[in-house]
Protein backbone atom coordinates (compact mmCIF):
# COMPACT_ATOMS: atom_id res chain seq x y z
CA UNK A 1 0.00 0.00 0.00
CA UNK A 2 1.15 3.61 -0.84
CA UNK A 3 1.97 5.65 2.49
CA UNK A 4 -0.24 8.76 3.62
CA UNK A 5 -0.65 10.25 7.42
CA UNK A 6 -0.43 9.25 9.56
CA UNK A 7 2.06 6.45 8.31
CA UNK A 8 0.42 3.09 7.97
CA UNK A 9 1.13 0.30 5.17
CA UNK A 10 0.79 -3.37 4.38
CA UNK A 11 3.99 -5.26 3.74
CA UNK A 12 3.78 -9.14 2.26
CA UNK A 13 7.02 -11.33 2.03
CA UNK A 14 7.88 -13.24 -0.78
CA UNK A 15 8.31 -17.11 0.01
CA UNK A 16 11.87 -17.41 1.02
CA UNK A 17 12.85 -19.99 3.87
CA UNK A 18 16.09 -19.51 4.36
CA UNK A 19 19.12 -17.13 3.75
CA UNK A 20 22.81 -17.90 4.48
CA UNK A 21 25.76 -15.72 3.80
CA UNK A 22 29.25 -15.88 3.86
CA UNK A 23 32.28 -17.88 2.38
CA UNK A 24 32.16 -21.15 1.87
CA UNK A 25 28.11 -21.72 2.46
CA UNK A 26 27.49 -23.73 -0.07
CA UNK A 27 29.94 -26.55 1.11
CA UNK A 28 28.63 -26.30 4.50
CA UNK A 29 24.87 -25.87 4.12
CA UNK A 30 23.59 -27.00 0.49
CA UNK A 31 22.98 -30.72 1.30
CA UNK A 32 20.74 -29.53 3.78
CA UNK A 33 18.45 -27.13 2.00
CA UNK A 34 16.95 -29.99 0.06
CA UNK A 35 13.39 -30.43 0.53
CA UNK A 36 13.19 -34.10 1.25
CA UNK A 37 15.57 -37.15 2.05
CA UNK A 38 15.24 -38.50 -1.19
CA UNK A 39 15.05 -35.34 -3.59
CA UNK A 40 16.28 -35.10 -7.27
CA UNK A 41 17.92 -31.68 -7.64
CA UNK A 42 18.83 -30.28 -11.62
CA UNK A 43 20.87 -27.36 -11.88
CA UNK A 44 20.22 -24.70 -13.92
CA UNK A 45 23.70 -22.67 -15.29
CA UNK A 46 25.89 -20.89 -17.60
CA UNK A 47 28.50 -22.32 -20.00
CA UNK A 48 30.96 -19.87 -18.44
CA UNK A 49 30.55 -20.89 -14.91
CA UNK A 50 30.48 -24.63 -16.18
CA UNK A 51 33.49 -24.77 -17.98
CA UNK A 52 35.50 -22.23 -16.61
CA UNK A 53 35.30 -22.62 -12.96
CA UNK A 54 34.71 -25.67 -10.55
CA UNK A 55 31.86 -24.10 -9.20
CA UNK A 56 29.31 -26.18 -10.80
CA UNK A 57 31.24 -29.56 -10.43
CA UNK A 58 31.30 -28.82 -6.77
CA UNK A 59 27.85 -28.24 -6.50
CA UNK A 60 27.60 -31.54 -8.31
CA UNK A 61 29.57 -33.35 -6.44
CA UNK A 62 27.78 -32.24 -2.92
CA UNK A 63 24.70 -33.54 -4.24
CA UNK A 64 26.22 -36.62 -5.16
CA UNK A 65 24.46 -39.65 -7.33
CA UNK A 66 21.34 -39.58 -4.66
CA UNK A 67 20.66 -36.31 -5.66
CA UNK A 68 22.06 -34.97 -8.62
CA UNK A 69 19.42 -35.52 -11.31
CA UNK A 70 20.95 -33.57 -14.02
CA UNK A 71 22.98 -30.24 -14.89
CA UNK A 72 21.92 -27.86 -18.16
CA UNK A 73 24.78 -25.38 -18.27
CA UNK A 74 23.81 -23.38 -21.74
CA UNK A 75 21.92 -20.36 -20.04
CA UNK A 76 23.16 -17.27 -22.03
CA UNK A 77 22.71 -13.50 -21.46
CA UNK A 78 18.58 -12.62 -20.94
CA UNK A 79 17.98 -15.75 -21.24
CA UNK A 80 16.56 -16.62 -24.96
CA UNK A 81 13.48 -18.83 -24.85
CA UNK A 82 15.14 -21.60 -27.54
CA UNK A 83 17.55 -22.30 -24.21
CA UNK A 84 14.63 -22.27 -21.89
CA UNK A 85 13.01 -24.39 -24.21
CA UNK A 86 15.55 -27.33 -23.40
CA UNK A 87 16.30 -26.82 -20.07
CA UNK A 88 12.72 -26.80 -19.29
CA UNK A 89 12.54 -30.39 -21.58
CA UNK A 90 15.45 -31.72 -19.73
CA UNK A 91 13.95 -31.12 -16.46
CA UNK A 92 10.21 -32.48 -17.43
CA UNK A 93 11.66 -35.69 -18.85
CA UNK A 94 12.28 -36.80 -15.13
CA UNK A 95 8.93 -36.65 -13.24
CA UNK A 96 11.40 -37.47 -9.71
CA UNK A 97 12.83 -34.35 -10.35
CA UNK A 98 11.38 -31.76 -7.34
CA UNK A 99 14.00 -29.43 -6.78
CA UNK A 100 16.16 -26.57 -9.21
CA UNK A 101 19.60 -25.38 -7.91
CA UNK A 102 20.49 -22.18 -9.96
CA UNK A 103 23.81 -21.27 -9.84
CA UNK A 104 24.76 -17.85 -11.77
CA UNK A 105 23.72 -14.27 -12.33
CA UNK A 106 20.10 -12.92 -13.19
CA UNK A 107 19.92 -15.36 -16.24
CA UNK A 108 20.24 -18.70 -14.68
CA UNK A 109 17.91 -17.58 -12.01
CA UNK A 110 15.30 -16.36 -14.19
CA UNK A 111 15.35 -19.61 -16.06
CA UNK A 112 14.90 -21.39 -13.20
CA UNK A 113 11.84 -19.72 -12.05
CA UNK A 114 10.25 -20.12 -15.39
CA UNK A 115 11.03 -23.34 -15.84
CA UNK A 116 9.35 -24.22 -12.16
CA UNK A 117 6.29 -21.87 -14.14
CA UNK A 118 6.07 -24.27 -16.61
CA UNK A 119 6.42 -27.47 -14.47
CA UNK A 120 3.17 -25.89 -12.61
CA UNK A 121 1.76 -25.10 -16.28
CA UNK A 122 2.18 -28.67 -16.79
CA UNK A 123 1.75 -31.05 -13.69
CA UNK A 124 0.21 -28.36 -11.28
CA UNK A 125 3.37 -28.19 -8.68
CA UNK A 126 5.91 -25.47 -8.58
CA UNK A 127 9.41 -27.05 -8.11
CA UNK A 128 11.75 -26.24 -4.96
CA UNK A 129 14.31 -23.67 -5.98
CA UNK A 130 17.60 -23.12 -4.21
CA UNK A 131 19.85 -20.34 -6.19
CA UNK A 132 23.33 -19.87 -5.38
CA UNK A 133 23.94 -16.61 -6.85
CA UNK A 134 27.32 -15.50 -8.28
CA UNK A 135 26.98 -11.76 -9.81
CA UNK A 136 25.12 -8.92 -7.55
CA UNK A 137 21.59 -8.43 -9.95
CA UNK A 138 19.40 -9.34 -6.93
CA UNK A 139 17.23 -11.94 -9.32
CA UNK A 140 17.31 -14.26 -6.45
CA UNK A 141 15.00 -11.89 -4.36
CA UNK A 142 11.77 -11.87 -6.79
CA UNK A 143 9.21 -14.24 -7.62
CA UNK A 144 9.25 -12.78 -11.56
CA UNK A 145 11.39 -13.92 -14.20
CA UNK A 146 12.58 -12.53 -17.18
CA UNK A 147 13.36 -14.38 -20.71
CA UNK A 148 13.84 -12.93 -24.27
CA UNK A 149 11.21 -13.98 -26.82
CA UNK A 150 12.02 -15.06 -30.63
CA UNK A 151 11.48 -11.51 -31.53
CA UNK A 152 14.14 -10.52 -28.95
CA UNK A 153 11.74 -8.68 -26.73
CA UNK A 154 12.28 -8.86 -22.84
CA UNK A 155 9.15 -11.21 -21.76
CA UNK A 156 8.12 -11.83 -17.91
CA UNK A 157 6.15 -14.27 -16.01
CA UNK A 158 5.37 -13.97 -12.87
CA UNK A 159 3.50 -16.10 -9.64
CA UNK A 160 4.52 -15.62 -5.83
CA UNK A 161 5.36 -19.01 -5.66
CA UNK A 162 8.56 -18.85 -8.35
CA UNK A 163 10.41 -16.74 -5.52
CA UNK A 164 13.44 -19.11 -4.51
CA UNK A 165 12.73 -21.09 -1.14
CA UNK A 166 16.69 -20.64 -0.30
CA UNK A 167 19.43 -17.86 -0.90
CA UNK A 168 23.20 -18.88 -0.57
CA UNK A 169 25.21 -16.07 -0.87
CA UNK A 170 29.09 -17.62 -0.75
CA UNK A 171 31.28 -15.05 -1.66
CA UNK A 172 33.65 -17.97 -3.05
CA UNK A 173 31.32 -18.27 -5.58
CA UNK A 174 31.19 -14.73 -6.57
CA UNK A 175 34.40 -14.09 -6.08
CA UNK A 176 34.90 -16.37 -9.64
CA UNK A 177 32.64 -13.28 -11.27
CA UNK A 178 34.50 -10.87 -13.57
CA UNK A 179 35.30 -8.14 -11.93
CA UNK A 180 33.53 -5.84 -14.26
CA UNK A 181 30.24 -8.36 -14.88
CA UNK A 182 30.36 -8.68 -10.78
CA UNK A 183 30.64 -4.39 -9.94
CA UNK A 184 28.26 -3.67 -13.13
CA UNK A 185 25.44 -5.83 -11.67
CA UNK A 186 26.58 -3.68 -8.26
CA UNK A 187 24.74 -0.85 -9.99
CA UNK A 188 21.51 -3.27 -11.39
CA UNK A 189 20.91 -3.41 -7.51
CA UNK A 190 21.68 -0.01 -6.92
CA UNK A 191 19.31 0.89 -9.62
CA UNK A 192 16.43 -1.36 -7.78
CA UNK A 193 17.03 0.82 -4.40
CA UNK A 194 17.14 4.07 -5.77
CA UNK A 195 13.88 3.05 -8.04
CA UNK A 196 12.47 1.99 -4.88
CA UNK A 197 12.49 5.32 -3.01
CA UNK A 198 9.99 6.68 -5.63
CA UNK A 199 7.85 3.67 -6.47
CA UNK A 200 4.10 4.44 -5.65
CA UNK A 201 3.20 0.84 -3.60
CA UNK A 202 6.51 0.38 -1.86
CA UNK A 203 6.65 0.27 1.72
CA UNK A 204 8.12 2.57 4.16
CA UNK A 205 9.06 -0.87 5.96
CA UNK A 206 11.16 -2.69 4.99
CA UNK A 207 11.35 -1.60 1.58
CA UNK A 208 12.62 1.54 1.84
CA UNK A 209 14.25 1.27 4.82
CA UNK A 210 16.28 -1.85 3.11
CA UNK A 211 16.78 0.10 -0.06
CA UNK A 212 18.51 2.81 1.91
CA UNK A 213 21.01 0.38 3.61
CA UNK A 214 21.54 -1.22 0.37
CA UNK A 215 22.59 2.13 -1.40
CA UNK A 216 25.11 3.22 1.95
CA UNK A 217 26.80 -0.24 1.40
CA UNK A 218 27.08 0.12 -2.25
CA UNK A 219 28.64 3.24 -2.06
CA UNK A 220 30.46 2.27 0.94
CA UNK A 221 32.28 -0.98 -0.48
CA UNK A 222 32.08 -1.24 -4.28
CA UNK A 223 35.37 1.11 -4.81
CA UNK A 224 36.62 -1.34 -1.82
CA UNK A 225 36.17 -4.10 -3.68
CA UNK A 226 37.36 -2.84 -6.95
CA UNK A 227 40.55 -2.33 -4.82
CA UNK A 228 40.52 -5.54 -3.75
CA UNK A 229 38.43 -8.03 -5.80
CA UNK A 230 38.83 -10.72 -3.70
CA UNK A 231 38.52 -9.57 -0.48
CA UNK A 232 35.58 -12.20 0.85
CA UNK A 233 34.75 -9.49 3.19
CA UNK A 234 33.68 -6.89 0.73
CA UNK A 235 32.29 -9.71 -1.33
CA UNK A 236 29.70 -10.77 1.29
CA UNK A 237 28.74 -6.80 2.21
CA UNK A 238 28.26 -6.18 -1.48
CA UNK A 239 26.00 -9.46 -1.76
CA UNK A 240 23.85 -8.25 1.42
CA UNK A 241 23.59 -5.40 -0.31
CA UNK A 242 22.21 -7.22 -3.36
CA UNK A 243 19.68 -8.72 -1.06
CA UNK A 244 18.59 -5.39 0.60
CA UNK A 245 17.98 -3.69 -2.85
CA UNK A 246 15.03 -5.76 -3.86
CA UNK A 247 14.26 -8.44 -1.05
CA UNK A 248 11.67 -5.82 0.87
CA UNK A 249 9.57 -5.17 -2.50
CA UNK A 250 7.66 -8.59 -0.88
CA UNK A 251 4.63 -9.62 -3.16
CA UNK A 252 2.86 -6.10 -2.29
CA UNK A 253 4.77 -4.24 -5.40
CA UNK A 254 2.48 -2.90 -8.29
CA UNK A 255 3.42 -2.33 -11.59
CA UNK A 256 7.24 -2.56 -12.65
CA UNK A 257 10.05 -0.91 -10.13
CA UNK A 258 10.70 2.38 -12.53
CA UNK A 259 11.74 4.30 -15.41
CA UNK A 260 15.26 3.08 -15.55
CA UNK A 261 14.70 -0.32 -15.47
CA UNK A 262 12.14 -0.09 -18.27
CA UNK A 263 14.73 2.01 -20.11
CA UNK A 264 17.28 -1.49 -19.38
CA UNK A 265 14.90 -3.55 -20.88
CA UNK A 266 14.45 -1.85 -24.12
CA UNK A 267 17.99 -1.58 -24.21
CA UNK A 268 19.11 -4.93 -22.60
CA UNK A 269 17.73 -7.81 -24.80
CA UNK A 270 17.07 -6.48 -27.89
CA UNK A 271 20.61 -5.19 -28.17
CA UNK A 272 22.46 -7.54 -26.35
CA UNK A 273 22.96 -5.25 -23.14
CA UNK A 274 23.99 -6.30 -19.90
CA UNK A 275 21.08 -5.24 -16.89
CA UNK A 276 24.36 -4.09 -15.24
CA UNK A 277 25.05 -1.50 -17.91
CA UNK A 278 22.19 -0.76 -18.98
CA UNK A 279 21.82 0.51 -15.17
CA UNK A 280 24.53 2.11 -15.73
CA UNK A 281 23.62 3.96 -18.59
CA UNK A 282 20.26 4.94 -17.57
CA UNK A 283 19.95 5.56 -13.54
CA UNK A 284 21.80 9.05 -13.60
CA UNK A 285 20.01 10.55 -15.70
CA UNK A 286 16.55 9.19 -14.58
CA UNK A 287 17.16 10.37 -11.37
CA UNK A 288 17.66 14.04 -12.65
CA UNK A 289 14.58 13.74 -14.58
CA UNK A 290 12.76 12.21 -11.35
CA UNK A 291 13.83 15.09 -9.17
CA UNK A 292 11.57 17.38 -11.44
CA UNK A 293 8.55 16.03 -9.72
CA UNK A 294 8.44 17.17 -6.48
CA UNK A 295 7.51 13.87 -4.30
CA UNK A 296 9.66 11.86 -6.23
CA UNK A 297 12.27 14.65 -5.29
CA UNK A 298 11.33 14.45 -1.59
CA UNK A 299 12.28 10.26 -1.65
CA UNK A 300 15.43 10.93 -3.87
CA UNK A 301 16.68 13.76 -1.48
CA UNK A 302 16.57 11.16 1.43
CA UNK A 303 19.64 9.07 0.23
CA UNK A 304 21.76 12.52 0.35
CA UNK A 305 23.06 10.97 4.27
CA UNK A 306 23.21 7.58 3.26
CA UNK A 307 26.04 8.25 0.17
CA UNK A 308 28.01 10.74 3.01
CA UNK A 309 26.28 14.28 2.04
CA UNK A 310 24.11 16.64 3.87
CA UNK A 311 20.35 17.13 2.64
CA UNK A 312 20.12 21.44 2.10
CA UNK A 313 16.19 21.24 2.41
CA UNK A 314 15.67 21.84 -1.28
CA UNK A 315 14.81 18.69 -2.70
CA UNK A 316 14.96 19.42 -6.57
CA UNK A 317 18.56 20.03 -6.19
CA UNK A 318 19.27 17.26 -3.42
CA UNK A 319 17.74 14.93 -5.63
CA UNK A 320 19.89 16.41 -8.88
CA UNK A 321 23.09 15.92 -6.17
CA UNK A 322 22.04 12.09 -6.12
CA UNK A 323 22.01 11.38 -9.84
CA UNK A 324 25.49 13.03 -9.29
CA UNK A 325 26.84 10.58 -6.74
CA UNK A 326 25.36 8.25 -9.38
CA UNK A 327 27.68 9.35 -11.95
CA UNK A 328 30.94 9.78 -9.94
CA UNK A 329 30.36 6.25 -8.35
CA UNK A 330 30.17 4.90 -11.83
CA UNK A 331 32.90 6.67 -13.68
CA UNK A 332 34.91 5.89 -10.70
CA UNK A 333 34.14 2.08 -11.30
CA UNK A 334 35.29 2.18 -14.44
CA UNK A 335 31.87 1.22 -15.34
CA UNK A 336 31.30 4.97 -17.60
CA UNK A 337 29.90 3.00 -21.32
CA UNK A 338 28.26 4.55 -24.68
CA UNK A 339 25.48 3.21 -26.32
CA UNK A 340 27.78 3.13 -29.61
CA UNK A 341 29.95 0.37 -28.03
CA UNK A 342 27.31 -1.66 -28.20
CA UNK A 343 26.33 -1.11 -31.81
CA UNK A 344 23.02 1.19 -30.99
CA UNK A 345 22.47 4.35 -33.52
CA UNK A 346 20.68 7.63 -33.59
CA UNK A 347 18.14 5.95 -35.64
CA UNK A 348 17.11 3.68 -32.71
CA UNK A 349 16.32 6.16 -30.29
CA UNK A 350 12.53 6.20 -31.24
CA UNK A 351 12.33 2.58 -31.03
CA UNK A 352 14.39 2.38 -27.54
CA UNK A 353 11.75 5.57 -26.04
CA UNK A 354 8.83 3.76 -27.52
CA UNK A 355 9.95 0.85 -25.58
CA UNK A 356 10.24 2.01 -22.08
CA UNK A 357 7.63 4.99 -21.97
CA UNK A 358 4.81 2.47 -24.01
CA UNK A 359 4.17 5.86 -26.14
CA UNK A 360 5.39 7.22 -29.38
CA UNK A 361 5.38 10.86 -28.42
CA UNK A 362 4.97 13.24 -25.47
CA UNK A 363 6.78 14.61 -22.95
CA UNK A 364 7.94 11.47 -21.36
CA UNK A 365 9.22 10.12 -24.89
CA UNK A 366 10.76 13.32 -25.89
CA UNK A 367 12.55 13.41 -22.52
CA UNK A 368 13.72 9.61 -22.51
CA UNK A 369 14.83 9.84 -26.45
CA UNK A 370 17.08 12.99 -25.21
CA UNK A 371 18.48 10.63 -22.50
CA UNK A 372 19.40 8.25 -24.79
CA UNK A 373 20.69 10.16 -27.04
CA UNK A 374 22.81 11.92 -24.46
CA UNK A 375 24.24 7.69 -24.00
CA UNK A 376 25.57 7.74 -27.51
Amino acid sequence: MTESAPLSGLWQPNRLERMYYGPSTVEKHLASCLPSPTSKAFIITGSSLATKTSLVSQVEKILGSQHHAGTFSNITQHAPVAELDEAADAVGKDSAIDTLISIGGGSPIDAAKAISYRAHEKGGNFLYHITIPTTLSAAECTFGAGYTSKEGIKTLVGDPQLAPHVIIYDAKFAAETPQKLLLSTAIRSLDHAVEIMYHPTTTEMPAKAMALAAIEALFTYLPKAKDEPKNEEYITRLQLAAFNSLFGVGTSIKTGLGLSHSIGYALGSPYGIPHGITSCLSLAGVVRLKGDNADDAAQLARILPFIGQTRSGDNKADAMKVGDAIDELINGLGLGSTLKQYGVGEDQIPKIAKLATKSEEGELYERVSSLVRSKL
